[in-house]
């Protein structure tokens, strides 16, 4: 599978460059104008799922009467940027992101759960490194991208779910294909990461938890599409096009799923526009989950305000970063930032 995740990162230097645009929240509402004569610029990631479908199908264009520009997008800082320069008024970022965004004054709206990260991320120890059971990771050399959400699970299954102080574990800072180096040496004597270094390191590795099983003990870590607030009260009928498509590919997606197969035209037209192997992006499909529009709409997502999960998800998202020193502060709410009424509406 294609480096699909690295948009999870959100880096110092994309913090400071959303810092510095302490504007950022005003700059936004000047992207309505690319709104006029029905055309805006919208930026996705190379992720896996109904989304990307929807896009090589063209469906979004004809539902909104928009023609939108795609812009592909390789990281979360320039995603961020982007949206703090006024350029793009919607897309995607995974919830470390969306939560540091939010931290730095940039008025966004969470309105969609493009999917739950869940087995796509996973602590693996490598075979003979003598790790059997959580509490082997003591003393251990375990490899993550710092800043990630990988990161926040590693630091959250060792300090809430084993109660390991992570100060007793070697936590190294590592990219994707540094892991995947050092595992092929034995520098390394465990790993939190994602595909394809995770597909990697699988082949001579176990499982010690995925990030659904975190998730399902604290928060979820997940990727979600944002939209500047101001553009979406300015273009409603936009906004209900947009969404009621993700509620349609999503139910298909939900209703039969053993159908997205890598011979199938919905994951080949997703491999030709995120790129990667057919039958790769088709495994990496399973290791995900994809919410429904109710799903959306309740609490489990993004309905009940503070007590929604993704409220929840972003504010100890936003404490985890302030841990890092990737934010200044957390937020009291971040319930502002989420909003359920274009779920509410496309679940009608």
């Amino acid at each position: 599978m294609n480096s699909n995740l690295s948009r999870r990162k959100f880096n110092l230097a994309a913090a400071n460059l959303v810092a510095g645009s302490v504007v950022g929240a005003s700059m936004l509402g000047a992207s309505s104008a690319r709104a006029q004569g029905k055309g805006v610029t919208a930026g996705y990631q190379t992720i896996v799922g109904p989304f990307p479908v929807a896009i090589a199908d063209g469906a979004f264009d004809k539902a909104t009467g928009y023609k939108i520009d795609w812009r592909q997008f390789t990281s979360a800082g320039d995603i961020t940027a982007a949206f703090a320069s006024g350029n793009v008024p919607i897309g995607v970022l995974g919830s470390t992101g969306i939560a540091a965004a939010a931290s730095h004054g940039v008025d966004v709206e969470l309105f969609w759960v493009l999917d739950n990260i869940g087995k796509s991320e996973q602590l693996v120890a490598r075979n003979g490194s003598g790790i059997k059971t959580p509490q082997d990771l003591v003393g251990k050399k375990v490899a993550v991208p710092f800043v990630s959400t990988s990161h926040f699970h590693l630091l959250i299954a060792l300090e809430k779910i084993w109660r390991i102080p992570p100060s007793k574990v070697q936590i190294l800072n590592m990219k994707p294909p540094e892991i995947v180096a050092a595992w092929t040496r034995g520098d390394i004597d465990a790993a939190y990461v994602w595909p394809p270094a995770l597909t990697t390191i699988l082949k001579t590795g176990k499982t010690i938890i995925t990030s659904e099983e975190v998730g399902e003990k604290s928060v979820p870590t997940f990727d979600g599409l944002i939209v500047n607030r101001e553009w979406a009260a300015k273009n409603p009928e936009f906004m209900a096009g947009f969404t009621k498509v993700l509620a349609k590919y999503y139910a298909d997606y939900n209703a039969d799923k053993a159908k997205w197969t890598a011979d199938s035209p919905q994951v080949k037209a997703m491999a030709k526009l995120v790129g990667g192997e057919p039958a790769d992006d088709a495994e990496a499909l399973t290791m995900l989950s994809y919410p429904t529009a109710q799903e959306q709409a309740s609490a489990t997502w993004l309905g009940g305000g503070k007590n929604s999960k993704a409220v929840r998800a972003l504010t100890q998202s936003a404490e985890f970063l302030k841990s890092q020193r990737q934010i200044d502060s957390v937020l009291p709410d971040y319930g502002k930032f989420v909003t359920a009424k274009y779920a509410e509406a496309a679940a009608k």
